[in-house]
This record gives structure tokens, sequence and C-alpha cells, in this order.
């Protein structure tokens, strides 16, 4: 029985690598030795449930985690497995788990009681302009809110908003470890196992759009790319505007309710050349990034109705001609593509890169 044991562990462990969130810290710092963090990538760094200084990366059917931390007792580092029951992360005692769940994905914090549950609908970004919204999605789809035009985006402007704390939890993969792991629509049934997902499950057609997004083109003047870690974001978005950056995020004061927001401040960032990085659904962190002509980012001041302060990061396209007349933006705005500028603001796990002034 052992040995049938180890044959399996030997058969489906493709690989153990040892890495930290610490080292993807330094790695940033290594590229971007004069740009900050932005808190976007801060929150999936630093999570209570993640600090740690060792952590052991397994990918096997079986979720097989190999803890190779040296001086490390058992326990004490931080185990990422991609296996049976999905993505799995483990921060020593208590333990903490996220898995791709049924119809969502599902976070098991030990030492806080019961898990919390957050949904993953299937469907495609708001921010893919080849995208068409459907009629329910027009009512149901609480980025409906997030567009509106160059025009009205000046102080004394009011809009209803809502900022809540991203529900997306998942985490960054050393690119070792992200490398090593399928991810094209040709390895699906592959993925499917690995996660342990069924073919007709919610979880599965979630999957299916993120790939399926990440491989479509982009539109005309638009260079997209689908970061698997952080380490491919960072080299990407300064392989387009070099290393002399400033990535910025969306950050509010915390979870609001949907009130009206005024403008209180407008602060132009760059000069037409941006990045925007999008988080995807996915059982590990995945950036749908592009780059797209006549782009501009904005550093946004907005104050609730309560009080509530909110500094959001606004990106503004003066070319719409391209994308999709059934987009979410104008549908919403009652507007056809090309005849204006179109802004949106971005949620608070995305990231927009610019070149420093």
């Amino acid at each position: 029985m052992e040995l049938l044991k180890l044959l399996h562990i030997c058969t489906f462990l493709s690989l153990a690598v040892v890495a930290s969130h610490a080292d993807l810290d330094i790695y940033w710092k290594s590229k971007l030795p004069n740009t900050p963090m932005p808190k976007a990538v801060r929150d999936i760094l630093h999570s209570e449930w993640l600090e740690d200084k060792s952590t052991s990366v397994a990918v096997g059917k079986g979720g097989v985690n190999v803890n190779t931390g040296k001086g490390k007792p058992a326990g004490s580092g931080t185990n990422v497995g991609v296996g049976h029951r999905g993505v799995g992360v483990t921060a020593g005692k208590p333990q903490t788990s996220v898995g791709v769940g049924k119809g969502g994905v599902i976070v098991h914090a030990g030492h806080k009681g019961r898990p919390v549950y957050v949904g993953v609908a299937p469907g495609y970004s708001p921010f893919n302009y080849l995208y068409a919204a459907t009629e329910d999605q027009l009512h149901d789809n609480p980025n409906v809110a997030l567009f509106f035009l160059k025009k009205d985006l000046h102080r004394g402007t009011s809009m209803n908003l809502q900022f809540v704390k991203s529900s997306n939890p998942a985490t960054f993969l050393p690119r070792k470890v992200a490398d090593s792991i399928p991810f094209s629509s040709k390895s699906i049934p592959e993925i499917f196992d690995k996660f342990s997902v069924k073919p007709e499950s919610v979880e599965a057609e979630t999957i299916k759009n993120t790939i399926k997004e990440c491989e479509e083109p982009g539109i005309k003047g638009e260079d997209k790319y689908c970061a698997t870690s952080l380490e491919s974001m960072v080299d990407f978005s300064t392989s387009k505007l070099g290393n002399n950056v400033q990535a910025v995020s969306t950050e509010a004061e915390e979870d609001t309710k949907a009130q009206k927001y005024g403008i209180v401040g407008v602060k132009k960032l760059n000069n037409n050349k941006a990045v925007v990085c999008h988080k995807q659904n996915y059982a590990y962190a995945i950036f749908y990034c592009h780059s797209t002509q006549a782009t501009e980012a904005y550093e946004v001041t907005l104050v609730g109705a309560d009080g509530k302060k909110a500094k959001a990061m606004a990106v503004c396209h003066e070319d719409t001609a391209k994308w999709n007349p059934k987009h979410l933006a104008f549908q919403v705005l009652k507007v056809k593509p090309g005849t204006v500028p179109i802004c949106h603001f971005l949620p608070e796990d995305h990231v927009v890169w610019v070149p420093k002034n």
C-alpha cells in the first residue's frame, strides 16, 4: 500500500520549489527600486494568512504538498498545493486554505471559524472591449456604475458608486510554479483534472471563460497579455513603458454602501501611455493586462454622502471605434462606438501602470 502511495506521488508530483511572497517583494524592488508597490499588489502579497518566510509549492493529483524549507519544523511554513482539491494555501497552524469550490472560491480560515464563500459568476470581464453585455448583465452587473463619459470627469460631478474590498482571494504563485501549470484551452481537461473541477460546473465555465479571454486577439491597436505571476506582470508592463514607472490602484477607506460620491479632485497621471491590469477570476492570481492607444489615466479624489473618501483610478479611452457595439459601456451610457471618449473607474484589485512624469 505504501509503495502504491509512493508511486502515486512520484507520478503526479510535477514540481516542488521553495519560494515565498517575500521573494516576490524582493523581485519587485530589484526591478522597480523607485516604484512603490500599489495596494492591489500589497494586499495579495501581505494578507495575514500568507505572511510567512518559507513556502513550499507542489503540483500534483491528490494535492501533494512538499515543505522543503531548511530548518523549519512541520507546520511552520506555508504550503501551496495545486492538486486534486484545487489550489490550497496553508499557513502553519491554524490552517488557511483557498480552493476552487462549487460555484466559486472558498476560503477556509482555521483560526476564524466558519469558511467565507466568495461566488464567481461565469462571464467576461467588462474591461474586455470585444465583449457584448447581455440584458441580464446590464441590470445585475455591479460594474455598470464604473463607466462614465469623459466630459463628466471634473470637480463637482456626482456619481452613484459603491466601493467594496475585493472578493477575489486568489494569490500569486511564483513564476516557476505558474509556468508549470497548464493555462491553455488545449489543456482544459488537464486543468479540470488538476483542480478536480467537473466539466459541467460553474467554476469550469469560469476557468474556460478566463482562458478564452486571454487567448482572444485584442482590438486593433491593443497589446494584451495575461500575466500568470507577479514577475510576468512587472516584465510586461515595463516592456511597454520602461522601468521608470508608477503603479497605482484604487483605494477606499473601507467598504461602503452604494451612495452618491462627489468628485473633489482630478489629477492626470500620464500622456496617453498606460498599461492596465485587471485581476481575473481564477484559482490563482491572473491579471489581464493591456496597453491601448490613446489611453489616459487619472487619479480621482471622491467624497461620499456619508463623508467616506476614496482615491479612485480612472482610465479614459479616446478611441472606442473598434469596441464591440454591444459592450456594456455603450449600453449604459447610450452612446455609439467612436463618438465620445469613455472612462471607467477601476476596482480595488486592478493595477494601472504609467510612465513617471
